[in-house]
């Protein structure tokens, strides 16, 4: 089955997290938004009937349309090994990557605070004070929280011995933090060294390695939710 990804064209956003799964699973699938007319049609797939997605990303699979990036995952992992089999397990790893989509969205809260329908030049002087805050109360609860993880699991992988989307995810966490912050995460990084590891051996896996080399990775800029602003890195 060919999968069709629907996504704005020209960020990673929440849809790299989906873009990770299908690269790693080696799935056969199209970003539908970077086709031509492609972002017209994902725009007319939330206006239909029936039971339309909120907003991207969302995932044709078949006749299935499945919208919110963890709800994509946890379809997806069952389905190419990047889930548990139990259902302990699959809904463990779906708790852990609704905890992600909470962290993905204060990181966009540091250049948002206020509200996305305002430019980050609107509300820069809130915007520092939750960056503030975000480094020094949030990022060590989230990634501490999952350096733990990986700690008690023996550190090779956050849940179990294999490599799960949850995995991926966090690579791209690391990475993200890494583009908007780099003074602030270097600083920072010494204390999770766990975390370090697991998206070195992420980026290294074969078709992880293969995809952040393509024309398919979409490079960090300042339209997505990982913004570089020197004002907020330290």
């Amino acid at each position: 089955m060919r999968y069709e990804l629907y996504y704005w064209p020209g960020i990673q956003g929440r849809g790299e997290y989906v873009r990770l799964a299908l690269e790693e699973a080696g799935a056969d699938y199209v970003d539908v938004a970077r086709g031509a007319r492609g972002t017209a049609a994902m725009m007319k797939m939330m206006e239909q009937g029936g039971t339309p997605p909120f907003a991207p990303p969302f995932l044709k699979a078949g006749k299935l349309l499945i919208g919110q990036t963890a709800n994509i995952l946890l379809y997806l992992g069952s389905r190419h090994g990047l889930a548990p089999k139990t259902e302990a397990g699959k809904l463990w790893l779906h708790q852990l990557q609704l905890t992600i989509t909470d962290l993905v969205l204060e990181v966009h809260d540091t250049h948002h605070p206020i509200g996305p329908s305002l430019y980050y030049e609107d509300q820069r002087a809130v915007a520092k004070k939750r960056t503030d805050e975000f480094w020094n109360e949030r990022v060590p609860k989230y990634l501490g929280y999952f350096e733990g993880l990986l700690k008690d699991n023996g550190g090779a992988a956050v849940a179990g011995r294999r490599i799960t989307y949850v995995d991926l995810s966090l690579f791209q966490i690391v990475e993200g933090l890494r583009y908007a912050f780099p003074r602030r995460m270097k600083a920072f990084e010494s204390d999770i060294p766990g975390l370090v590891g697991l998206h070195d051996r992420v980026a290294a896996r074969p078709n992880i390695k293969a995809y952040l080399a393509s024309d398919r990775r979409i490079a960090f800029n300042e339209d997505g939710i990982f913004r570089r602003y020197k004002a907020l890195d330290g």
